[in-house]
């Protein structure tokens, strides 16, 4: 696999006090397990560096200060890397003692924002979306969750986000060959209180059992931006 398209610029910190970001780091990788058995996934070697050092870039050009690592399955690979790499970023670590879900997981590292939104990546897909539109738009829908979406035609993976007039969120559609919609690109931006206030079980999905089901309180938004986006 060839080196992820990242476009470096000069981005003041998002909001001017500097963003915060959890990444999702805590994947077991089943359907890699035959080429990097003993990694979690978004350590997968992509042009001699593991992938999740392309999200941390990508997020660094958009501003982010702040990381919240949420960890688990071979968490040690993930320690080492950024105690090696990245020793001078300002981090900390959500470790999962046992699989909780991409709920969970968000849950858990909430705890640890200092933020009032905190934005929220999956760590083995690179969507280069702009975050400080993303976020000033969360911000102007008053909005629990905002989602960064991607345009994609001809496809079957990922089911189809849909909006209404105002950019909220109508419905999630099932995975299935479209021609053409949005899809979730795995990029989002949480209002932390509102988020943590809810009642869920301690293993959840945060799709399913968060935007999907509670998708009808109106409170879920999304922003098209057609920008690289790679999923291993």
């Amino acid at each position: 696999m060839q080196q992820p398209k990242i476009f470096y610029s000069q981005v003041p910190p998002l909001g001017g006090g500097g963003g915060e970001a959890i990444i999702l780091a805590g994947g077991l990788g089943t359907r890699l397990r035959s080429v990097v058995s003993q990694l979690p996934k978004c350590m997968a070697p992509v042009a001699g560096k593991p992938f999740l050092h392309y999200v941390i870039k990508h997020l660094q050009t958009q501003g982010v200060e702040k990381f919240i690592f949420s960890i688990g399955y071979l968490s040690e690979a993930i320690e080492n890397f950024l105690a090696k790499d990245y020793s001078f970023l300002d981090y900390q670590l959500s470790v999962e003692e046992e699989p909780l879900g991409t709920g969970g997981a968000i849950y858990l590292a909430c705890k640890k924002a200092s933020t009032e939104n905190v934005l929220a990546f999956n760590g083995d897909t690179l969507f280069t979306a702009d975050i400080n539109s993303l976020l000033n738009f969360h911000k102007k829908n008053n909005a629990e969750c905002s989602l960064a979406l991607k345009p994609m035609q001809q496809f079957d993976r990922y089911g189809v986000v849909q909006l209404d007039e105002n950019n909220c969120i109508s419905s999630f559609k099932e995975k299935k060959y479209y021609n053409s919609g949005l899809i979730n690109g795995g990029a989002y931006v949480i209002n932390k209180d509102k988020f943590l206030s809810r009642s869920f079980p301690e293993k959840f999905s945060f799709e399913k059992d968060y935007l999907e089901a509670l998708v009808n309180e109106k409170k879920f938004y999304g922003l098209e931006q057609d920008e690289y986006f790679i999923d291993i």
